[in-house]
């Protein structure tokens, strides 16, 4: 069949070709024609939208991008060095930093972006966007793509990328996911229950669901593991010595003659066939090792329409010890909105009433602790860079706290409505300190704010190094403390570590800066402790185009 788009578009490109030749001496129209052609050749299966340019984009042109560090709202409740971050600003900002210290880094990544909804939740611009904007979808893409090209960057060869979103803008993610991620490495998407209420949406329709897309960064290397099968079902009253066993189906839908065959029950004489359609699991020869081995034992006794024999299944030869997650694991109402938002006041010890406008649609803890469990290690790091009332890293601490686990998070957020500080930050305080009559969960926390340094600054190699203590911590889950870790980013601070390094017995690294070159002496007596040199990649290249360097 003919495309015939394809030789439309054919035709015009050839009709360009004989312009571009009568212009061959006007590199304006020749600029024109090259940009009329690149439309022409651009994607034309897919996601395809209107591209908008963000306040972030416009400001990383002539500035470059950086961490500051509020050290007075650093929060320390174990003894150890293991930090976990909370990143406050504009979430493509940090994305961008990030992408220097964790990319191929992250095991998890679960995101609740505005829905972009009538309520006009989603802002774009300084400007909130509602249904009266014709490029509403357009600019909702723009402000995902970006974020979500930057994801996959992040994510680790078996990570997995979680987003929550309903009806709305449902099919553009998933357009813009696939397009991003590859069609192959879809996972599924989940469907949440939100609510229970018996309100209609206008057309006689009480929608109680919003949905979860979930993609992996290689579908052939992450696993979803649900709860462990339970056992009880198991038991030995015979005294295998192959153990705990239950009665199993000694049939399959396919075989041969080989696996088509009687079996006669040596006490009663009893015959058994295979099922209608269906052969037996095992060949003749495998059933004698079974009999043999005793796991095909003999009924002595058989009541009317039984079979003859006992197949059985031991507990400790299953291949998979966990249940398959169901698409609607989150289908229950201990997943509601409405607990989460309970779970929030209770933390707060206050009313809705009064703190309702900064607890909109919150997440279940139970539901990010289902995601993360169900798909990474216990040493993982997750990021969640919509982080907004912070369940996500409550349900990394107390994950943590059930199993014993090492996981790290870090979260994103604006402070729209000083949400940031008073929620956010204030949230995981209390839940590491405790509140009420919770108890605390041991856990460290840094918190940085995002900002900007001039490309125009008089010296901004000087700038940014005061700026790098933000980046190594941040990449190595750390805080440079002068005792553990120390940062040694001139000649005279190499010189005052060789003076007083009788000080430094517990000292197990030095992250130092390319521009200190290190004594004979100093090389000797440093010897003992990691060395690490601060990488090029956290400013490198932004130095280069600055005409600079370190």
């Amino acid at each position: 069949m003919a495309n015939l788009s394809q030789q439309k578009r054919q035709r015009m490109l050839e009709f360009l070709d004989k312009i571009k030749a009568e212009y061959q001496d006007n590199d304006e129209m020749l600029m024109a024609l090259g940009e009329i052609e690149n439309e022409l050749n651009s994607k034309k299966y897919g996601l395809v939208w209107e591209k908008h340019e963000e306040q972030v984009d416009i400001m990383i042109k002539d500035n470059i991008p950086v961490f500051t560090e509020v050290t007075d709202r650093e929060v320390k409740a174990r003894e150890d060095n293991n930090y976990n971050f909370l990143l406050e600003g504009d979430n493509l900002h940090s994305l961008k930093l990030l992408e220097k210290t964790h990319k191929g880094k992250i095991d998890v990544i679960y995101i609740d972006p505005p829905y972009n909804t009538k309520n006009k939740e989603f802002i774009y611009g300084d400007k909130m966007i509602g249904y009266e904007d014709g490029y509403r979808h357009s600019k909702w893409l723009s402000f995902m793509s970006e974020r979500i090209v930057a994801a996959k960057e992040l994510l680790s060869e078996k990570g997995v990328l979680f987003i929550s979103i309903d009806e709305n803008e449902y099919c553009q993610l998933k357009l813009l996911c696939d397009d991003v991620f590859g069609e192959q490495n879809y996972l599924t998407t989940f469907i949440r229950k939100t609510k229970s209420m018996t309100g209609d949406d206008g057309n006689g329709l009480n929608i109680q669901h919003e949905y979860l897309h979930v993609y992996a960064k290689n579908k052939s290397k992450p696993y979803f593991v649900g709860d462990k099968k339970k056992l009880d079902s198991y038991s030995n009253p015979d005294n295998d010595p192959n153990g705990d066993w239950t009665s199993g189906d000694p049939s399959a839908k396919s075989g041969g003659e080989s696996t088509y065959f009687p079996i006669e029950n040596p006490y009663t004489g009893q015959i058994d066939y295979p099922p209608k359609g269906r052969y037996w699991a095992f060949s003749k020869e495998t059933m004698d090792s079974y009999i043999n081995s005793g796991r095909i034992k003999f009924k002595e006794k058989i009541t009317k329409n039984q079979r003859g024999f006992i197949f059985k299944r031991y507990a400790n030869k299953l291949q998979n010890k966990h249940m398959p997650v169901a698409t609607l694991e989150f289908s229950d109402n201990s997943f509601m909105n409405s607990v989460a938002t309970k779970e929030i006041l209770n933390i707060f010890n206050t009313s809705k009433s009064s703190k309702s406008s900064k607890f909109d649609y919150p997440k279940p803890i139970s539901f990010i602790e289902t995601l993360i469990k169900s798909v990474s290690a216990k040493d993982s790091t997750i990021l969640d860079f919509f982080a907004g009332s912070g369940t996500t890293g409550h349900a990394v601490m107390r994950l943590n706290k059930e199993d014993g686990g090492n996981r790290k998070f870090i979260l994103c957020t604006n402070n729209e409505n000083n949400i940031c500080e008073e929620v956010t930050y204030e949230r995981l305080k209390r839940v590491i300190n405790g509140y009420g009559d919770v108890e605390g969960i041991p856990a460290n926390l840094k918190y940085y704010k995002t900002d900007f340094i001039s490309k125009d600054a008089e010296d901004v190699s000087s700038e940014l190094l005061q700026h790098i203590e933000e980046m190594v911590q941040l990449e190595q889950g750390i805080k440079i403390d002068d005792k553990e870790y120390k940062l040694v980013l001139s000649d005279e601070e190499a010189d005052s570590l060789e003076k007083n390094w009788d000080n430094y017995q517990d000292l197990k690294a030095i992250y130092v800066s390319r521009d200190v070159l290190f004594t004979s002496t100093q090389n000797k007596l440093f010897s003992t402790v990691e060395i690490h040199s601060i990488p090029d990649y956290y400013f490198g290249s932004e130095l280069k185009e600055v005409g600079e360097s370190w």
